[in-house]
């Protein structure tokens, strides 16, 4: 399980990370922004559908409230099996019927084969725990049961070894 690091550039095996300062500073921004906006009810209880990004495979979203939810996620990222889930708050968008913005956190444990992982130089099977944070915006369409989203989500694999990383997400969900 080596990785290389070099603190001088932040790389890692040659690549740039994700900055940790840039992303609270980020994460600040977005979340003054939200906690002022206006709380709306979302319009369905449980939806199941698609993830497509970094980590892409099948999620499934209950709301625990009208405001919170929790989304589970078993996704494929770097020929692997990733398993998380987020708590999310949700807040009216644009005062559009229907749209939200979303933001949240969770945890995430991942099963690799260190051939296909860019943070493993050597093959073998590695398990990753990990945290994850979710900003996001979902249209509930009105007239069909689906809703599409498109969120970011920031992560840190915390254990065996440090790695940040983050995505971009395409979600489509059948709304019952």
């Amino acid at each position: 399980m080596k990785q290389t690091c070099n603190s001088t550039d932040g790389s890692v095996n040659g690549r740039k990370v994700f900055r940790a300062g840039f992303s609270k500073i980020i994460l600040l921004a977005f979340l003054t922004f939200f906690a002022t906006q206006t709380i709306q009810a979302q319009y369905y209880d449980n939806a199941i559908g698609i993830r497509a990004g970094v980590a892409s495979g099948i999620s499934f979203k209950h709301f625990l409230s009208n405001n919170d939810a929790i989304e589970l996620i078993a996704g494929f990222h770097h020929q692997s099996l990733q398993l998380g889930a987020l708590y999310q708050r949700h807040a009216g968008a644009f005062d559009i019927q229907g749209m939200n913005w979303y933001y949240g956190g969770g945890g995430f444990l991942g099963f690799y084969d260190g051939r296909y992982h860019p943070s493993w130089n050597e093959a073998g099977r590695h398990t990753v725990l990990g945290v994850m944070g979710v900003l996001g915006l979902e249209y509930k369409i009105d007239e069909i049961p689906v809703s599409v989203g498109f969120d970011f989500t920031p992560a840190i694999d915390i254990a065996p070894i440090t790695n940040t990383w983050f995505g971009y997400n395409v979600v489509l969900r059948y709304v019952f």
